[in-house]
């Protein structure tokens, strides 16, 4: 199928790209990223935009930095990672950083697509569109990160869950509003565990978990699954099983086997491939894969160098 026919603008800056929507408001503006998102929605008549406003040449919103480097009125520090909106799937894998202080994001990120996708496509684009199933939604919200948006009102900084309506909200992106980074605060130890659905290549079912430990005791535990339901949701009875609890491999069973005690299977989502009930039922498989990774990472030391590999 072909696209409709739109109006294409180049923007140099995050404030030529807010003006540039702002002008075109009445045309219903489309922001171009990476265009993974957008494209497949111009060709199947998803979206019909009469503007795009191509974002994909502000180098001020690429890049991987340490909070303490970045200058904002938004507190942080040594302690969190800021990604650049523009920021491809490629370069988080390649980050040393965050290898070692955000493993949740990098595993998710190791098994998203393919190559040409990962060269291309953008930390911001994906978590705007919060495709169902879409894996760095469940990452994010595991790794508790605050996503930084600008728009004619100024900037504000909006905690991943309400970003995304993982806490039973809509998501507070507003329009025209930019999303322009994401900060990711630093873990001992994550992981992210994926059935891939064979049609889309997207997450049938997709958990991220991240730990933090005391002495061997779950001190913090933030459990999160996507492909479930329409958005990446916690899994809050797995976290309350989790938290001080020796970490154990007894303990990562007993708390994966609670993964579906809050998602009623009528309410999952449902395809020719695999029912509400299944993916309810993979559930607990998976929230254990990812367990697994991340008591991995505690026993090898804070937050691991490797990345996911193949977790089917």
């Amino acid at each position: 199928m072909f696209p409709p026919q739109f109006d294409y603008h180049r923007a140099s800056s995050v404030d030529d790209a807010l003006e540039l929507l702002d002008r075109h408001s009445d045309d219903d503006p489309r922001i171009l990223a990476g265009g993974h998102s957008l494209l497949p929605d111009l060709k199947n008549g998803r979206a019909s935009p009469r503007a795009l406003v191509d974002i994909g040449e502000i180098d001020a919103l690429r890049g991987i930095e340490s909070g303490a480097d970045v200058e904002s009125d938004v507190d942080s520090g040594a302690d969190e990672t800021v990604i650049g909106a523009l920021t491809t799937y490629a370069d988080i894998l390649e980050s040393d950083r965050l290898q070692r202080h955000a493993p949740v994001l990098t595993d998710a990120t190791s098994v998203l697509a393919d190559l040409q996708i990962r060269n291309r496509g953008t930390i911001g684009g994906n978590l705007t569109a919060a495709e169902p199933g879409a894996d760095l939604p469940a990452a994010t919200l595991a790794a508790d990160a605050t996503v930084r948006v600008r728009g004619p009102d100024g900037e504000r900084a909006i905690d991943a869950a309400a970003f995304l309506g993982g806490d039973g909200s809509e998501p507070a992106l507003r329009e025209p509003e930019l999303v322009t980074e994401v900060r990711v605060p630093h873990v001992e130890a994550g992981g992210y565990a994926k059935k891939t659905h064979p049609a889309s290549g997207y997450a049938m079912v997709g958990v991220a978990a991240v730990l933090e430990t005391d002495d061997g005791t779950i001190t913090d535990a933030r459990v999160a699954a996507t492909g479930v339901l329409e958005r990446a949701v916690r899994l809050a009875a797995v976290e309350d099983a989790l938290v001080g609890a020796r970490v154990e491999s007894e303990t990562v069973e007993t708390a994966a086997e609670r993964a579906g005690e809050t998602i009623d299977p009528a309410d999952a989502r449902s395809d020719d491939h695999a029912s509400g009930e299944f993916r309810v039922h993979l559930l607990s498989t998976y929230a254990e894969r990812a367990l697994e990774r991340a008591v991995d990472r505690v026993a090898a030391g804070a937050g691991g160098t490797g990345t996911a590999g193949d977790l089917e």
